[in-house]
């Protein structure tokens, strides 16, 4: 009887819970068993790993072969588990040591001629065996995933021979620098910049209120006034992420399949889903779930054009997570939590036809049946609701310039994310409403003066809290130490949609 252990990786949303894979050779008719809650994909690894050490110069055991994936609740998916299995036989038939095996984690596909093969998803498994402090083998074609944590005790095996050559110590598999020399210190790609935008100064301005306080933004105007390009052109006025937030990023986009190139690890994520998008794409899911586009905008900005298009249930799928930051997904097997703290930009046209004023061709009740789509408590959620005009005759002429352009915005945004994070250690989007009585600086005259506007608007108390965080912002662009009435005034004047339905409720 022979029986050895090898530890790996299981995936379960942004975790890795550790599989012990236990292998027991003993006397009897040959087989090979596999238990411990495999699926289909994990079942056929029998013929895999068979093939595969035949076809490496390996013995295969013509015994009777168990392998256990401990712990059995745990369902288990992919290939990631031929590897510790193929090492788990050679382990137990004593063609590689057991004492090679200890404080190590092996991870990886294989093929039927030996090579090991790219697994998708193994950042959150490589963060997983650096708190652990345990080393890890895993494929060669993964370099990149390692390269991202910088862990120095991953190593690389492209074949199975070479691993165990490796585990018999007659060689070294490659391993990576501790230093990551290659990553830029910043996003280097060239980005859009605001001041192609032609006129909307009260949009940029918007816009540089929302990217410095991580505000939601809802942009109302017709069809090609720009609201498209201004969303856009956020992205340059936000600083990069710092590594730690990277690397949540970098996992979130690892574990749903997608790969994030070194020049953009520190940038921010910029999605855009179009507006047929289901509930599932959009908030995450699916019978093994996956994050959805609000968890890969995590850290990022989530823009929703035409939003009015989107069914109504899936935009109200996003209330929790706007307001929570993460999102729970249930189902029978697991319950899965994923990241989804992202700054929600949308564009809407503000009627059927495209126009909410004298040119519309479409009745007052057609306008509100449209505007309806929203329901009040998704549109509770946005910081600024803001119109974007036509522009004015002759603005299309002009060659000057229009305004600043986004570096120098830039320099004010950052700044005064800086104010906000050495004041109370967050950004103002994310003050309680304990928080903005402590730092808001508003005086108790200001806030009887918001409550009495809140009260005429007839706005929710989710809304007093979210004019103050913007009055705070704009405080903060202007280096003022308090809020005043005047900040106030100006974020009372970002409710584009509240006076558009009161407008339309008076007709």
């Amino acid at each position: 009887m022979a029986i050895a252990c090898v530890t790996t990786r299981a995936s379960a949303g942004v975790e890795a819970p550790e599989v012990k894979v236990e292998v027991h050779l003993s006397n009897g008719l040959p087989a090979f068993n596999l238990v411990g809650l495999p699926e289909a994909s994990v079942k056929e690894a029998r013929e895999r790993v068979r093939s595969a050490l035949i076809n490496a110069g390996f013995e295969f055991p013509t015994r009777r072969i168990t392998v256990n994936l401990a712990p059995a609740d745990l369902p288990k998916q992919g290939g990631r588990y031929d590897l510790p299995i193929a090492i788990g036989i050679l382990a137990a038939s004593g063609q590689v040591p057991l004492q090679s095996l200890k404080e190590m984690e092996f991870i990886g596909e294989l093929a039927l001629s030996g090579h090991i093969r790219y697994c998708q998803g193994l950042l959150p498994a490589i963060l997983a065996a650096k708190r652990q402090g345990h080393g890890l083998i895993m494929p060669l074609d993964n370099r990149h995933d390692a390269e991202l944590v910088g862990y120095g005790a991953v190593r690389f095996a492209a074949h199975l021979q070479n691993l165990s050559a490796c585990l018999q110590g007659q060689t070294r598999l490659p391993g990576i620098s501790s230093r990551l020399e290659w990553l830029p210190p910043e996003p280097q790609a060239p980005q859009p910049c605001l001041s192609e935008v032609l006129g909307q100064y009260q949009a940029k301005q918007a816009l540089e209120i929302a990217a410095a306080g991580n505000h939601n933004l809802l942009m109302l105007g017709p069809p090609g006034t720009g609201k498209t390009m201004l969303a856009s052109r956020i992205m340059p006025l936000l600083p990069p992420l710092n590594y730690d937030e990277a690397l949540e990023v970098a996992a979130l986009h690892s574990v749903a399949g997608l790969d994030i190139k070194p020049e953009d690890f520190l940038r921010r994520p910029f999605r855009s889903p179009h507006h047929t998008s289901s509930a599932i794409s959009l908030v995450g899911g699916g019978s093994i779930p996956k994050p959805g586009e609000i968890s890969l905008a995590h850290r990022g900005v989530l823009f929703l054009d035409e939003i009015a298009e989107f069914p109504r249930k899936v935009l109200d799928c996003l209330r929790e997570p706007m307001e929570t930051g993460e999102v729970v997904i249930s189902r029978a097997a697991a319950k899965l939590t994923f990241a989804s703290r992202f700054q929600l930009i949308a564009a809407m046209n503000p009627s059927p036809c495209g126009d909410a004023d004298s040119q519309s061709r479409a009745t007052p009740e057609q306008i509100q049946r449209y505007l309806a789509r929203l329901s009040g408590p998704f549109l509770d959620r946005f910081d600024l609701t803001i119109e974007v005009p036509r522009l004015p005759q002759g603005t299309l002429t002009q060659t000057a310039q229009q305004g600043e352009n986004s570096q120098v915005i830039a320099a004010r945004v950052k700044r005064a994310r800086d104010i906000q994070l050495g004041r109370q250690g967050r950004l103002n989007s994310e003050l309680t409403g304990t928080q903005l009585k402590q730092f808001s600086g508003l005086s108790g005259a200001d806030l009887l003066f918001l409550e009495q506007s809140v009260v005429k608007l007839g706005l929710s108390v989710r809304s007093f809290h979210r004019l103050q965080r913007v009055a705070r912002t704009i405080a903060d662009l202007q280096q003022e130490p308090r809020a005043q009435r005047s900040h106030l005034a100006q974020a009372l004047g970002y409710r584009a949609m509240d006076r558009l339905l009161a407008r339309l409720a008076q007709q």
